[in-house]
């Protein structure tokens, strides 16, 4: 995914392609906020229609993206599956960079001894990776689309609070902080007027790309049958449903699957670009 994104906007792609990229990947997402706020504008047909005779049509007339094997419109069902995956995918970040907000700050502002506990226990999150962390989550806490996202998010928050820590630490430790202590300013409001504000830039950026992963974690435990229950539409499960019938009807597993990379792509394209106008030494 990274080396497709970075011949897609990246210095391969030259001047004009760094420009077109961006905007092409900010119309996908409107059109993906579309699909989630006025599904019924996009899609042709309700997602849980079904109809046995219409099953396995090919894409085409009636139905651009063919039918299922129940004979439900697929198209509508991307259309309609974009909500829980966004979901998913949002909300999942926003856990994560909130929690690895709180956790970043204090361990940068605490006591050194919490600051080791806190990077020392990281340290252990982190060597495992995110999907497999969020996998272990779900076994514990039990499966559905409310528990995937905190799963997901529970497993960002390693890579988020290190981020806002080493973020931290220079600006607690610079002149204009350490003068306005000697001030008698109260740490919380050094935090707010200070830190904070340096932090946000390099978090927001990460947490753009974040999305992308929040995204496909989400999916992929869709996949396995731990996410959004059926018979909601949802591209994860839509995978698993098409991918028993890949040599007779691709179109059911191939449009869920595209979806899928179109979204993380373009989410990837303007992280990248926002990265990219960052100041060196504030990029994530």
């Amino acid at each position: 995914m990274s080396v497709v994104a970075r011949t897609w906007g990246g210095p391969a792609a030259g001047r004009g392609g760094r420009r077109v990229a961006p905007a092409v990947a900010a119309a996908v997402l409107v059109l993906l906020g579309v699909a989630v706020v006025f599904p019924g504008l996009l899609a042709p047909h309700p997602p849980n229609d079904t109809d046995v005779v219409s099953a396995f049509r090919p894409p085409g007339g009636a139905h651009p993206f063919g039918t299922d094997e129940l004979g439900r419109d697929v198209l509508s069902r991307v259309v309609y599956g974009a909500r829980p995956s966004l979901a998913i995918g949002l909300g999942a970040t926003a856990l994560g960079v909130l929690a690895g907000l709180a956790v970043g700050l204090l361990a940068a502002t605490g006591p050194r001894v919490v600051d080791r506990a806190l990077m020392r226990g990281l340290d252990v999150l982190l060597a495992f990776p995110e999907l497999l962390l969020a996998l272990l989550v779900v076994t514990v806490v039990g499966s559905g689309t409310a528990n995937v996202l905190v799963a997901i998010g529970i497993a960002a928050v390693p890579t988020y609070a290190r981020l806002v820590r080493g973020q931290a630490l220079p600006v607690i430790g610079s002149p204009y902080a350490e003068a306005a202590v000697v001030l008698g300013v109260r740490r919380p409001v050094i935090v707010l007027r200070h830190v904070l504000p340096n932090v946000t830039g390099p978090l927001l950026v990460l947490a753009t790309i974040g999305t992308g992963t929040a995204v496909i974690s989400g999916s992929a435990l869709s996949f396995l049958g731990l996410g959004t229950p059926p018979p909601a539409a949802e591209w994860g499960s839509m995978l698993s449903d098409g991918r028993e019938f890949l040599a007779t009807a691709w179109w059911t597993a191939t449009f869920p699957g595209l979806a899928i990379v179109v979204v993380v792509l373009s989410v990837t394209v303007l992280g990248r670009s926002l990265r990219s106008r960052t100041p060196k030494g504030a990029g994530a």
